[in-house]
């Protein structure tokens, strides 16, 4: 839980640039991939992830713009990154200018519990981390190259001349 808006803004520009990385990777072919039949999509998690920043914290009363469209994802690769660059900038604006540190202590009603809004940033990271990973195995499946979150790639490893691990 973040007790300091500080502490979160860290942490979510180190999380948010990975996941941007990641979703300027994708191509629009690939927005169709996923692991099987009736499961979502690379794009629709994609999605997902552009529009959560926006619906969990609009439950906490942080008011900044809704992406458009939230309802089902578009067939561009482009129009998803750009959202959820919109989203977390528009987002760490209202954050700044509407919470405090003291803020972080009150809690909301967040699907059916209680949490503090310092809980409920800490889950915002977490749940793009989740749905990042489900992403890369999809984007390796659709034949695009992941790009870095934690280190280097397989792919960089032996760029580098080295032999990665398998």
């Amino acid at each position: 839980m973040f007790v300091t808006i500080k502490d979160f803004i860290a942490a979510w520009n180190h999380e948010s640039a990975a996941t941007q990385r990641v979703l300027d990777a994708l191509t629009d072919e690939s927005l169709k991939q996923s692991v099987a039949p009736n499961q979502r999509t690379l794009g629709q998690i994609a999605w997902h992830i552009a529009t959560t920043v926006h619906e969990m914290l609009a439950r906490t009363g942080l008011e900044f713009a809704a992406p458009e469209g939230e309802e089902s994802a578009p067939a561009s690769a482009a129009v998803i990154a750009d959202t959820y660059r919109q989203s977390g900038e528009a987002m760490l604006v209202a954050l700044q200018s509407q919470w405090t540190d003291a803020s972080l202590q009150e809690t909301n009603d967040m699907y059916g519990a209680q949490w503090p809004k310092g809980l409920t940033l800490d889950i915002l990271i977490k749940h793009e981390i989740h749905h990042r990973g489900q992403m890369t195995i999809l984007m390796r499946q659709a034949g695009l190259r992941v790009p870095d979150v934690y280190g280097p790639t397989r792919e960089q490893w032996l760029e580098w001349g080295m032999e990665p691990l398998i």
